[in-house]
């Protein structure tokens, strides 16, 4: 853009599910951009020009920008070359459910030798707010003039590529150059861009995904509700949400997880001083569901003696991502309760998981973690069914 470094953007973290997509998308738009990471395995597969994740149309940009204006690097020292630095590492929740800022501090004094005057830091991935003035007085302290913005990413795993384009970008900054500088940056992918102060973008990010946490947390406690009295969900879910308005946001139940949903509504009930009592009952709603799946199937057959398949370990649909996964949390339950279990995902490779088939055939109960669209046409015979997500239209009972 209008720097005289090496490099436009430095993405650290940039194989990953957040970074490489925007390093593509950067790239393709024009930019000179260098991929950063520590995964030296993934790196070499960029290299390579393969794509170490799905991501619906990335591979054809990384082939098109690839050695041209996108490089990928475990070298460090790129960061000293380039103008704006992006990361993409977010504030972690500890064992305690309260975030740890000393962990993106830790990480700041490992580049700050690397950071000069007149660089732009844009941080790209969910913080705990009041991140961006902690690290801009941290920078200071440490004698660095370094812009930094807060610009949060607001992509789903799957449709980076097409949602960087087509979703408004939000951008802050405490100070005024910096912000129109990140907004231009932006304005390369999409004419939407919205400015708000940081804190504001830091809660805005927060609002967003605890939105959803707590709206799935209403349909899996009515699921629950539901499936105890026997009745069929889904009959109801259809009657209620058919040609009535005023229910149309009404999201079907199953697990929600990942990387983002869980951790950010106990950041945001940190932040709030653990006052936001309705993110702790979504939390236990959402945690709760694969223990109350097991206690159902428990209930209804003699699981001790059963051996029970789960169709599906990705923590969503089409995705070949189990970071958090609610079936992984499935499994250690299932691992007490029953004779064996097996697992299987097609997207997800393990070395102990097995072909759908082979699950199917070897289980007596059969559990759909999630619902890729390939397990659509399978065959499950005669086998005990437990699909809370009405995937094979069995009104989401166990049959």
């Amino acid at each position: 853009m209008m720097s005289n470094e090496r490099y436009d953007v430095c993405v650290i973290g940039g194989v990953g599910r957040v970074g490489l997509p925007l390093g593509l998308s950067l790239a393709d738009a024009g930019q000179r951009v260098v991929l950063y990471d520590i995964n030296e395995a993934a790196v070499q597969q960029v290299q390579r020009g393969q794509m170490p994740f799905r991501e619906h149309g990335a591979e054809e940009v990384l082939k098109r920008v690839l050695g041209q204006r996108l490089f990928a690097t475990v070298d460090r020292t790129v960061v000293r070359d380039s103008h704006f630095i992006v990361i993409v590492i977010g504030t972690p929740v500890d064992e305690h459910l309260n975030p740890q800022y000393v962990v993106f501090k830790r990480f700041l004094s490992s580049i700050m030798d690397l950071c000069h005057d007149g660089q732009h830091l844009i941080l790209r991935s969910t913080v705990f707010p009041g991140t961006t003035e902690k690290v801009t007085r941290y920078l200071r302290e440490k004698g660095k003039a370094t812009w930094v913005s807060f610009c949060p990413e607001r992509i789903a795993e799957g449709r980076a590529m097409e949602e960087l384009h087509s979703l408004p970008q939000i951008v802050s900054s405490s100070q005024p150059e910096a912000v129109e500088e990140a907004k231009n940056l932006f304005l390369l992918l999409t004419k939407d861009v919205l400015v708000l102060s940081p804190m504001e973008a830091e809660i805005a990010k927060l609002f967003t995904n605890v939105w959803r946490y707590i709206l799935f947390s209403i349909s899996n406690q009515f699921y629950e509700i539901a499936v105890r009295e026997g009745v069929d969900f889904y009959k109801v879910y259809e009657a209620i949400t058919h040609k009535y308005p005023r229910i149309q946001g009404f999201p079907r139940p199953g697990f929600a997880a990942g990387p983002c949903l869980f951790k950010d509504t106990m950041q945001l009930a940190a932040f709030s001083e653990n006052n936001f009592f309705l993110g702790h009952v979504a939390m236990l709603i959402n945690e709760g569901l694969p223990n109350f799946l097991v206690q159902q199937i428990k209930a209804k057959y003699a699981l001790a003696s059963k051996t029970v398949g789960i169709l599906g370990m990705a923590f969503k649909a089409n995705c070949d991502d189990k970071r958090e996964s609610l079936s992984c949390k499935l499994r250690k339950i299932l691992e007490v309760e029953a004779k064996c279990v097996l697992c299987s995902d097609i997207y997800v490779q393990e070395p102990e998981f097995i072909s759908p088939e082979e699950l199917i055939r070897r289980s007596d109960i059969v559990v759909l973690g999630v619902p890729h669209r390939e397990y659509a046409h399978l065959d499950l015979g005669d086998r005990i069914v437990v699909d809370m997500w009405d995937f094979y239209g069995r009104g989401g009972r166990f049959a």
